[in-house]
């Protein structure tokens, strides 16, 4: 994957087919909307531009819009040099739901274009067939392609492998994928070695998440260092890396790691996966893909499944 950079910058790669290049570290929406405040979300966003950061993820879904209203906030004067991404919700509905939470988020992030379009949260076993089937989220998908409303499109999902695999195998026009790549996946239910040769064998491209476990379990835990966990994320061969700050001394800890970053050897990588092998295991910390706590409550509703609240305890 060709790369661009040098000691003082954050490396800059190709967004898949498009003539786009991003920054291998993103700003993930959902924790910019756990921010302090919108004031203190935009001192974050323009500080993450002017060091280098060009990719920013967000979601129709997150804090009930308040992610994607605050980005639109902090982006004002600065569209331009961003490359924008969010997520359409639908879990089911069909493409006339799909279409106007598109138009809810350009509103919300005060744009007229993203430049990705994503699914979110594929991670139940019917969802392709939801997705797929007739007047499904697929179709607004390319119906807003079509219309110039969105660049790139693609989908997300955090659960199983086999899922992802089945998104990928209807020969569907995706442009880009998004799944957890991190040290402790490549032990248990890996995307890493599943999802992503065939991503990369498609074309399409990859963007990594939860490269700290989603919280940061890992690191809390004792079983990994940030700058272990994340340079691990950023070294296999992504776009981009999508990494959640939700205050500016996360987000000066991260710069810090990116800026000069270069990938590490398949040796160092090795290394790492192995200290991470023994809590790896059984998935313990890895908690969205064993358990409900990273699962929407839009997407347990129209599934029919409890609220994660409503689960016993």
């Amino acid at each position: 994957m060709a790369q661009t950079g040098n000691a003082s910058e954050i490396l800059k790669r190709p967004l898949g087919k498009s003539d786009l290049q991003v920054s291998a570290l993103a700003m993930g929406g959902y924790h910019l909307g756990s921010a302090e405040n919108q004031d203190a979300a935009r001192e974050m966003v323009q500080h993450a531009i002017d060091c280098g950061i060009n990719f920013f993820d967000n979601a129709w879904d997150y804090h009930n819009g308040q992610s994607e209203s605050w980005l639109g906030y902090a982006l004002a004067g600065r569209r331009k040099e961003v490359v924008l991404m969010t997520k359409v919700c639908t879990q089911g509905r069909d493409k006339t739901v799909a279409m106007q939470m598109l138009e809810e988020s350009l509103r919300r992030l005060k744009t007229d274009y993203l430049d990705v379009w994503q699914i979110h949260e594929v991670i139940y076993e019917n969802d392709p067939d939801f997705i797929f089937g007739s007047n499904g989220a697929a179709e607004a998908l390319l119906q807003a392609k079509k219309e110039g409303k969105v660049r790139l499109i693609g989908f997300t999902g955090h659960k199983k492998p086999e899922i992802h695999l089945r998104m990928l195998s209807h020969g569907f026009p995706f442009d880009t994928v998004q799944m957890p790549l991190n040290a402790f996946d490549a032990t248990f239910r890996s995307f890493e070695e599943q999802v992503l040769p065939e991503a990369r064998k498609q074309g399409l491209a990859i963007f990594g998440m939860k490269s700290l476990g989603g919280s940061g379990e890992f690191v809390r835990e004792g079983a990994i260092t940030a700058a272990q966990a994340l340079r691990y994320a950023m070294s296999l061969p992504v776009t981009t890396t999508i990494s959640g700050m939700e205050s500016m001394e996360v987000l000066k800890q991260n710069l810090a790691i990116a800026k000069g970053f270069w990938p590490l050897s398949g040796t160092e990588m090795a290394q790492i996966r192995n200290v991470c092998r023994p809590a790896a295991a059984d998935g313990h910390l890895e908690l969205f893909k064993t358990t409900t706590k990273y699962d929407g409550d839009i997407g347990r509703q129209q599934h029919g499944y409890p609220l994660v609240e409503e689960l016993p305890a």
